[in-house]
This record gives C-alpha cells, structure tokens and sequence, in this order.
C-alpha cells in the first residue's frame, strides 16, 4: 500500500500514586464501588503495555510510528523495546491527554477509555490510516495492512450487525424489574447507532484492533461539535456515552466505505480469573489457534499470581521474546 499506518495505544497506570490521587480527588465511593464505571481493575497495570508494543513490532513491521496516550506518565519501554527488536523498531511518541483535549481542557482530567477514545483522532501528526488498540490486545500472528484497510480511505471493521430490537427489549425489562443499570459496551454501540441513524441495526463490535480513518472523524464532528462534547465531558464511564467507533463504522459503511468481517475468526480472548484451571484449558486453547491474529487478554490483574505466571509466559513464547 503507498499510504502510510499509525497504531495508538490508550494506556494508564492505575497503581500510579498521582493517577491514584486524582481518580480519588473527582470520584466517589459509590463510583469506585462500581466495576463497569471505575472499578480498580480498569486502571491496573500489570506490564500489557509492553506486550502490546512487542506484538506490534513482531506482527506488523509495517506500521510507520506507534502512538501511547497516557495521562502524564510514560511506559519506559524503549530499552525493553531496544533489547528484543536490536534491528531495529517502529518509532514511539508519548501523546499526553493535554495534547489531544487541546481546546476541551476543562474536561481533564478524565478516567473514561470511551471519553479518551473520542479525541485520539486529533493526536498532532496522525497519519490518515492508523489502527487503535487497548493495552491489554496483542497481535498472535502477522499481518499486513490489507488486514485492516483493503483500500485508501477505505476500513474493514470485525463486527457483524445485529437487530437492536432484542437488545433494547432486555433493557427495558431490566428497567422495570429496577435492575441496576449497566455500563456496558453494548449499551454504548447502542446509543451510537441510534446518534447514526441507524434504529433498527448497531455493528456488534468485538475486542480486536480498531481500523480507523482520521478525516471521517473530523468532519463527522465538525457536523455534530454538542456529540464531540457530550460524549467527552464524563470524567469516568456513563450510560448516556456512544461508543466513537461504532459511529465512525455505521457512518463510514453508509458511505460504502467500511466492509464487515468475521472477529470470531481472528480474535482469541481470555477475561482472567482466579480460577487456574480456567486460565491453563483457555491458553493451551489458544495455543492451537495458531492463524488467529488479534488476542486480548483482559483484566489479567484478576487472575492468581501463578495465573499471571501463564499468561505472561504464553505471551512471550507466541511473540518470540527471549528471556
């Protein structure tokens, strides 16, 4: 392909004391008492930063420069980096959540991935293509830009659209039987189909990295600047919040400009638990899945300490990484 990729990565360390003291600072106790909205485990860090970045390098060479926003921290990962890839790696840039609220300030600081996703569009230098990741996703094999964009100024999105009925029926019996209301990813797929138009029908989006286009954002919310800021202005998760990606996708596929293909095929996914038995009979799963691209590994701070142990040392081996 002749244009070039970017990757970002959305990343904080929750144990951080100062990050700590701020999440303190504009939360509650019946905020952090909720694991959807600010639960302790959406903030810690127990090294995928890394993992993440290595995965990159190992599977998609081909990606021009990775961008890490963080809120005033730094991952230190160049010598980790230097020291598995010694050839040669893809440039790193430290974008801080300044850069990217330039001019929405008053909305910092923020603990929301879904607030902190809505402005990554805006980092100084962007390429026009670039593939958004999480932390806790790596790469488990190699690609090829043709994976994520099968044209210029063209995505492909792994998701597959779902009726939006059966979703919004379950809410609503939720509602009466006065259930606690969740802040799920669904729920905010949702909103986003329904702020795009799309009432009957939402893509169904899945762990996996994001292929993203810069100027579809743009423009989009040059149209709609009260979205851009109500979306933004939730300093930790909300119900009322849309997810960016799914607008970006339902608007861009009204274009004709977005195509659907089959997560299941590509994504390998471990939420962790306490349970090592659970964690050894889902890696020696995904250890025979060896075609599958996209892996996330979520909430591996949950599991035991010997849990931890596997995982980290089944990510190494897939990526290739020497002692």
């Amino acid at each position: 392909m002749s244009f070039k990729v970017d990757a970002v990565i959305t990343w904080v360390d929750g144990d951080d004391p100062r990050h700590k003291a701020k999440r303190e600072k504009y939360g509650d106790k019946r905020i952090f008492s909720l694991d959807d909205v600010a639960g302790t485990t959406r903030y810690r860090s127990v090294g995928e930063i890394f993992y993440c970045v290595a995965s990159l390098n190992r599977y998609a060479p081909w990606l021009n420069k990775i961008y890490i926003v963080t809120d005033e921290q730094n991952p230190m990962l160049d010598d980790l980096v230097a020291k598995h890839f010694p050839a040669g790696s893809i440039p790193m840039e430290i974008v801080d959540h300044k850069v990217i609220f330039e001019g929405y300030e008053e909305y910092l600081p923020t603990f929301n991935s879904i607030s902190i996703e809505s402005m990554t569009w805006r980092i100084p230098g962007l390429a026009e293509h670039y593939i958004e990741f999480n932390d806790d996703l790596i790469l488990g094999a190699a690609t090829t830009p043709e994976d994520f964009f099968p044209e210029e100024g063209s995505a492909y999105c792994y998701g597959e659209l779902r009726w939006s009925l059966p979703v919004k029926l379950s809410r609503l019996l939720k509602y009466r039987l006065n259930a606690p209301k969740q802040v799920s990813f669904k729920e905010s797929m949702l909103n986003a189909a329904s702020l795009a138009g799309s009432k009957n029908r939402f893509i169904m989006l899945y762990h996996t990295p994001k292929a993203l286009l810069r100027n579809h954002y743009e423009r989009y919310y040059a149209k709609h600047p009260e979205a851009l800021e109500r979306n933004i202005r939730c300093r930790f998760r909300d119900s009322s919040q849309f997810s960016p990606q799914e607008v970006h996708y339902i608007t861009l596929m009204a274009e004709d400009r977005c195509k659907l293909r089959d997560a299941h095929k590509e994504l390998f996914y471990l939420m962790a638990r306490s349970d090592d038995g659970y964690v050894r009979r889902k890696l020696d799963g995904f250890a025979e899945q060896r075609s599958k691209r996209f892996g996330c590994f979520n909430s591996i701070d949950q599991a035991s300490d010997e849990g931890q142990r596997m995982i980290i040392e089944w990510i190494e081996h897939r990526l290739e990484l020497e002692k």
